[in-house]
């Protein structure tokens, strides 16, 4: 049976063990309940107060950790960025300042649609960008991730 899922943790302005601010802290027992997972991430990682370092984001929503568009990368390349639009905003910062983009696909076929989507989300920013293929990700059903650092702005 799932676990329940947990509501957006509060920022935690004082920081970690580092002193940088962790921003929705979960444990994985609780997003990947089917894997015998006991890990604290984060999803966004303030540095220094000016630098945001999102955790990968896949075709899920935040809240529900529900699956989006299984079967269609640019739907969970949508929700993806939607992900990242969100979780920038609870940092202070936003799509705008984005500086490096790394992404991840299963099929070097689904560059195209994935670049298409992840482009309309960030025109005219010009990021850094990094594309991947990789064997596979974190969940069976996922065909799309993607990172960001971005600053947050003066």
């Amino acid at each position: 049976m799932r676990a329940a899922r947990p509501t957006a943790s509060k920022p935690d302005l004082k920081g970690g063990p580092n002193g940088a601010p962790r921003i929705r802290k979960f444990n994985t027992k609780d997003t990947y309940y089917e894997q015998k997972l006991d890990n604290d991430p984060c999803r966004v990682v303030v540095a220094k107060g000016t630098m945001v370092f999102v955790h990968g984001r896949i075709g899920q929503g935040l809240e529900t950790s529900k699956s989006v568009g299984v079967g269609d990368v640019a739907a969970q390349t949508e929700q993806a960025m939607k992900n990242i639009k969100i979780l920038l905003a609870e940092a202070g910062s936003s799509l705008q300042h984005i500086c490096k983009i790394i992404i991840y696909i299963i099929d070097r076929r689904y560059r195209e649609a994935v670049h298409r989507g992840v482009g309309r989300h960030l025109k005219g920013v010009f990021p850094v960008s990094t594309g991947i293929v990789a064997a596979a990700l974190a969940r069976p059903e996922c065909l799309v991730e993607a990172d960001a650092i971005a600053v947050i702005p003066d």
